[in-house]
């Protein structure tokens, strides 16, 4: 089978994709997705400026966010980056001006789909504990949590940030507030990206060769800002801390042998940053 053209993969959410890094199999669990506003996200931007980019709009003009997790599995042991929106729907008029619709549910089909139940996940890292990204985490039933041998990764500054306050004390035994370059699974550890939220954590993979994978989060939501770093976010909590983190995290990026996941990225979700000239593009791999 042909990989689809990019211009179909920027207007549509990711289908589970799987990438073998070294011991290391990563798979994109898709969840759902987010219709973003062009000119409502990136405060400033026109209609004018959204139609210089019309191959990355949907029918209804906006950008297709992708929403889900990422499975990380090395030897007997399974980590989960952030767990996508969870059970429910939300239709364009009940989110924000800068949304579109918003809905999850796919997640726990993603997990079986790739082989994986949820009492096999050890781990559970979140980038931030916005809506999005902590949809399944603290779901249940009356047999206990759904990742019932998990525990719970975050940021410290996420944590005393407000964090305790969203996680269900029933589970703060089970967290384990990380600090900048901590290792959370075995070759992966915690870098601390503030400004979308003030503890907002990416995560990076190092493999045996020195090779790494970036997970980005939500220091990017849209392939545009790999080339525009500098256009504000309208959810982004700190407009200057996030843009210089952006900009930060685009130069260790374009490091040679450095893959990014940007959960993100419609269905360009894996790709390589590349320096071209001042500034960068985004090379999505297939």
């Amino acid at each position: 089978m042909h990989p689809a053209p990019i211009a179909q993969r920027l207007t549509r959410p990711s289908p589970l994709r799987t990438h073998t890094f070294g011991e290391y199999r990563l798979t994109h669990l898709p969840d759902g997705l987010v219709q973003l506003n062009p000119t409502g996200w990136f405060p400033g931007l026109t209609a004018a400026d959204a139609a210089g980019f019309a191959d990355h709009l949907d029918a209804e003009g906006c950008l297709v966010a992708a929403i889900g997790g990422l499975l990380v599995r090395y030897r007997d042991r399974a980590l989960l980056i952030d767990t996508g929106y969870g059970p429910r729907r939300l239709a364009a008029d009940r989110t924000h001006p800068a949304l579109g619709a918003l809905g999850g549910g796919g997640l726990l089909d993603s997990l079986a789909e790739a082989g994986v139940a949820p009492g096999e996940i050890d781990t559970v890292a979140f980038t931030h504990l916005h809506d999005d990204h902590v949809g399944w985490a603290f779901l249940g039933s009356e047999r206990g949590p759904l990742f019932s041998a998990a525990s719970f990764v975050l940021s410290t500054a996420e944590w005393r940030g407000g964090g305790y306050g969203q996680i269900p004390a029933a589970l703060h035994d089970r967290v384990r507030p990380a600090g900048d370059g901590q290792e959370v699974f075995p070759g992966v550890t915690l870098r601390e990206s503030p400004g979308h939220t003030g503890g907002h954590a990416a995560y990076v993979l190092t493999g045996d060769g020195g090779d790494r994978l970036v997970v980005a989060g939500d220091v990017m939501h849209s392939p545009l800002q790999v080339a525009h770093p500098e256009w504000p976010v309208f959810f982004d909590s700190d407009a200057d801390t996030a843009v210089r983190t952006r900009t930060a995290f685009l130069r260790d990026a374009a490091t040679p042998g450095t893959v990014v996941y940007a959960g993100h990225f419609a269905d360009v979700v894996f790709g390589r940053v590349r320096a071209d000239g001042g500034g960068h593009l985004w090379d999505p791999l297939p």
